[in-house]
């Protein structure tokens, strides 16, 4: 099973960085040079704590679909998905926010495995991890845009 551990730091309240990491749109915009698109469960707007979004994206040469659950929330500190069906043997990301001066902190661990015995395993340690560790700093760094500016408000209809 790989691990990644990232840190992002955001200059904005935790809050907006809570509920933008939660945002499908949002997630959608960040990952749209994979054509990512939520097709089923909760396809729009902020998903919740036992609600599911299946994710339909471009990824290593074909579509693929990952069904995720929300199995844990504690806002804003804390919200975990975990794999329903998807191409992973198993597939966790735990997002943590912490408050900080003059903004907040993101943690993202996520955690993967891949089928396949030894063949998954090499794909993992040669291409995997750093394709994932792309697509993770992808997204944050939309977060970032969007919560550093003024594009935060448009999504959550709300001010904080």
């Amino acid at each position: 099973m790989s691990t990644l551990h990232l840190t992002t730091f955001i200059a904005a309240p935790v809050e907006v960085v809570f509920d933008l990491s939660r945002h499908i749109g949002l997630h959608k915009i960040s990952q749209q040079n994979h054509k990512e698109e939520a097709v089923n469960g909760i396809t729009s707007g902020l998903i919740k704590e036992g609600e599911t979004v299946t994710w339909k994206a471009y990824h290593l040469f074909k579509f693929r679909f990952l069904k995720v659950k929300i199995t844990a929330m504690q806002s804003p500190d804390f919200f975990k998905d975990v794999m329903v069906t998807g191409d992973f043997k198993s597939y966790e990301h735990e997002h943590h926010f912490k408050s900080a001066k003059n903004g907040s902190i993101i943690i993202d661990i996520v955690r993967f495995e891949l089928p396949y015995g030894i063949l998954g395993t090499i794909v993992d340690r040669f291409y995997l991890r750093s394709y994932m560790k792309q697509l993770v700093e992808q997204r944050n760094k939309t977060i970032k845009e969007y919560a550093e500016s003024n594009k935060w408000q448009a999504l959550l209809n709300k001010r904080f």
